[in-house]
């Protein structure tokens, strides 16, 4: 199979035509869009679980599925209260990076303010670089759950974020030493100081109450995520693709190593439906991150996407360009 997330095609064949039981005491069907997993609390509360896996040599690795699994919890209208976390190790890996590892993983939940509540860790000959899983749990307050399938037409899409910004910064970790060949060392420092815009959750806790729903950007990028949230919702969709944010340490870095920056992972980057796009816009601005409005939702399947006098259909998600990345430097 190829690398990154399973398409819809194999998900629908291989995972949920394997799945029989439904229990309604689970709020969020599984799905290939679905990250999260919700019951209610005798309290009337939502209790939320949301797992993240990040890899990589670098010891930057296991902040990355932090950041992930604590957004996913967020974009369900919920508060993430602590993670846990297992890291598996090639037999080649140093104690060091281990120590590293987890140091700057509670330097992170420490600034967000979530204790580590479980760890475990173990050296296993089935990797052949450091993978960590990071599951995280939080609460929604009653009535406050935001699911995908309540997006509806005629509602305005919302890009809180950067396009393929963790993509950018998970590269620079893994090749500093290639990159610095060929770029000079203060556009290696611009890259490295964008890793401030990787955490959203004030700007995602500050505006949940003002959206329909939530989905982070994940693996395929923005053009998958965007598909992904259509296809949950069943809706069609129309977005130009000169309103979606991009870094130019995103674009260089990408022309560099021949990927497509629309189709590669962006952790911390939100997509938010909502009816009212512009407002919603400029409180995120006023907040502090970057946010527009990238178009609307429609009746029917069709996903339209823009550039100028250009007009496509959306395509399937296509293989995460970071997972492709990995595996051409892996070979």
């Amino acid at each position: 199979m190829k690398p990154g997330k399973l398409s819809q095609t194999v998900w629908n064949r291989s995972v949920q035509k394997q799945m029989h039981m439904d229990d309604p005491e689970f709020l969020l069907k599984p799905s290939k869009a679905e990250t999260c997993t919700a019951m209610t609390m005798e309290s009337g509360a939502i209790l939320l679980s949301a797992s993240a896996c990040a890899s990589g040599e670098a010891p930057t690795a296991g902040t990355y599925a932090v950041s992930k699994a604590v957004h996913d919890i967020a974009a369900r209208g919920g508060v993430p209260s602590g993670i846990t976390a297992w890291i598996t190790l090639p037999e080649t890996a140093e104690e060091p990076l281990l120590q590293e590892m987890i140091r700057r993983m509670e330097q992170l939940c420490r600034r967000l303010g979530l204790p580590i509540a479980g760890i475990q860790a173990e050296v296993s000959p089935a990797v052949r670089q450091p993978l960590v899983q990071v599951t995280a749990l939080g609460q929604a307050e009653e009535g406050k759950l935001l699911c995908l399938s309540d997006a509806a037409p005629r509602q305005d899409i919302v890009l809180c974020g950067y396009v393929g910004l963790e993509g950018t910064l998970r590269i620079l970790d893994e090749c500093r030493e290639e990159l610095g060949r060929r770029f000079s060392s203060a556009f290696l420092r611009q890259i490295q100081a964008l890793d401030s815009e990787l955490i959203r959750l004030d700007a995602i806790r500050t505006v949940s109450g003002c959206v329909t729903a939530m989905q982070q950007i994940g693996s395929g990028g923005i053009l998958g995520t965007l598909w992904e949230l259509a296809e949950a919702a069943g809706v069609g969709l129309s977005v130009d693709l000169k309103k979606m944010s991009i870094r130019q340490e995103t674009v260089e870095l990408c022309e560099y190593f021949h990927l497509n920056p629309y189709q590669m992972t962006s952790a911390g980057s939100i997509l938010m439906i909502t009816e009212h796009g512009e407002q919603l816009a400029r409180t995120l601005s006023g907040g502090g991150a970057r946010a527009s409005v990238l178009g609307v939702t429609t009746a029917g399947n069709a996903r339209v996407v823009t550039s100028g006098e250009e007009r496509r259909f959306l395509d399937r998600p296509a293989p995460d360009e970071l997972m492709r990345w990995w595996a051409e430097r892996l070979l």
